[in-house]
């Protein structure tokens, strides 16, 4: 599945790209299942100082495809976060060569199980590798849900 896409770790000189990747993400495929207010206020999550202390303070991989920086994960100890792939480049793999690297890595630092807080919008994208709900979050009109998946 990962043949075509690169995955690497995440540098601060890719904060920019990740970080317009993230929002325009977000605008457009989040944008779907969320009112304007709630992206607007996600997206300021995601300025490039922001993009740039998440690389500093957990595991972010990138996935690069025909020289695209086209997806983005994260992993803060057993917590994937930080899920992203340019609208674009959906439905290629790419989420899934991400969520490997992720995996792999968690079982290599001892986690059994993974935990994910999932948008509506990328709530099945995680049920389809293995993630069941645990619980239904709301901050205010923001709906999420946080599923998990054993290791073992």
């Amino acid at each position: 599945m990962c043949t075509m896409t690169d995955v690497r770790y995440a540098i601060l000189n890719d904060a920019p790209e990740l970080s317009s990747l993230v929002q325009q993400t977000i605008r457009i495929s989040n944008g779907q299942d969320y009112p304007k207010r709630v992206i607007d206020r996600v997206i300021d999550n995601f300025s490039i100082q922001n993009v740039c202390q998440l690389i500093n303070s957990r595991t972010v991989w990138v996935a690069v495809r025909g020289g695209t920086l086209s997806g983005t994960a994260s992993l803060d100890d057993n917590t994937v976060r930080m899920v992203f792939v340019l609208p674009s480049a959906q439905g290629k793999g790419i989420g899934q060569c991400l969520m490997q690297t992720v995996e792999k890595t968690a079982r290599s630092r001892g986690h059994k199980v993974l935990r994910v807080p999932a948008s509506l919008t990328a709530r099945g994208f995680y049920s389809k590798l293995g993630y069941f709900d645990v619980r239904e979050l709301l901050y205010g009109d923001e709906r999420t849900f946080v599923m998990e998946k054993s290791l073992s």
